[in-house]
């Protein structure tokens, strides 16, 4: 670490873990315990690693670092913001899409993010995995839904799981004739990559569906060398990759970083899918933008970036409604005509007339 501080042997849970690595000073710790007490902190060495305690602003501090701005709560905020509970039919299994269904295998991660959307669900605490019992009923649903074409692996982190175990269950979804893509979520790459061993990576891979991993990361500083070298392992392996990045004040919001954001996951052959605007979820209204914010930032990203570096802007509707582009809008009508607005800001006819303004 460029300050000389040592990395942590294991990782940091509590307040005591973080004032002692120098992470939060010790005045902190009252409020520490008190967030602590809701909502579950972990950092490990290689997040631990990134942060910059000499800078009170820094952007990975702002993601895993407790703060008091968690326990001040909004009325418009949610324990289950995009409306999960509604679409689940089965324990562990969100239905809400035709053809794909979520599978919440475990309620742990490596790290916690300060603004998770199911921080009331995951965590010290609470379930910590479906039981064996569950995982049935889920198999069994996705057995009885024949227009489920992907499964999508979330939680928590399903890359928490031991590689046999995740290995035997995408082996299990991958039998069912109709599954052909079993998608995981996960932020071990960039938070835990030392995780990322050979045998994590050849349990990903199974005969019969086409595996596919969705890498959280926020900040271009998440891309540390071992950081690099895990989403190589994976990609190497034959396992495509795409990104999922929320959209946090104070951490992204700005050109230069979403650009170098976005150009870190292309260089690591990882395409940019998704932009989230950060969900109303307890607690996170300090680290929510403005819709008008994200939309002005995706139009600039489109001016200045290679369109290989262009994730959709979307938000997840409260209430259990889905996710919808939000991104800016280039068309429009006027007088009968198309108008089309450019990545400079001008407006054009289309097809194009002379004789119009």
């Amino acid at each position: 670490m460029s300050d000389g501080r040592p990395r942590p042997a294991v990782t940091l849970r509590s307040a005591a873990d973080l004032i002692a690595h120098g992470l939060a000073p010790a005045g902190a710790a009252a409020e520490i315990v008190a967030v602590a007490a809701r909502y579950a902190v972990a950092v490990t060495p290689a997040v631990a690693a990134l942060i910059d305690p000499g800078d009170s602003q820094d952007p990975i501090a702002r993601q895993y670092l407790p703060s008091r701005d968690e326990l001040i709560p909004s009325a418009d905020e949610s324990a289950d913001p995009i409306g999960d509970h509604p679409h689940s039919p089965v324990p562990g299994v969100v239905h809400r899409y035709p053809d794909r269904v979520l599978l919440k295998l475990v309620h742990v991660c490596a790290v916690y993010c300060r603004f998770c959307f199911r921080r009331e669900m995951v965590g010290p605490g609470k379930e910590q995995a479906l039981s064996p019992e569950a995982i049935e009923m889920a198999l069994d649903y996705v057995r009885a839904h024949p227009e489920i074409w992907e499964v999508i692996l979330t939680g928590g982190d399903p890359l928490m799981l031991a590689p046999r175990r995740l290995g035997e269950i995408i082996g299990r979804l991958a039998a069912i004739d109709h599954v052909k893509v079993v998608r995981l979520h996960s932020r071990v790459p960039v938070a835990d990559p030392a995780r990322v061993t050979p045998e994590l990576v050849a349990a990903l891979r199974s005969e019969g569906a086409t595996s596919w991993l969705a890498l959280h990361a926020n900040h271009p500083r998440e891309f540390s060398a071992e950081a690099r070298a895990a989403c190589a392992r994976i990609v190497d392996a034959g396992i495509p990759m795409v990104s999922q990045s929320v959209l946090l004040r104070g951490v992204n919001d700005d050109v230069a970083t979403l650009t170098a954001l976005m150009r870190s996951f292309v260089e690591c052959r990882i395409k940019p899918y998704y932009l989230h605007h950060g969900d109303l979820a307890p607690g996170t209204a300090h680290l929510r933008t403005t819709l008008q914010a994200g939309e002005s930032l995706m139009r600039a990203l489109r001016g200045r970036v290679s369109g290989l570096c262009q994730p959709d802007y979307v938000l997840d509707i409260p209430g259990g409604y889905g996710k919808v582009p939000v991104g800016p809008r280039y068309l429009s009508r006027q007088n009968g005509r198309t108008r089309v607005l450019d990545y400079c800001g001008d407006v054009h006819a289309y097809p194009p007339d002379e004789t119009l303004p």
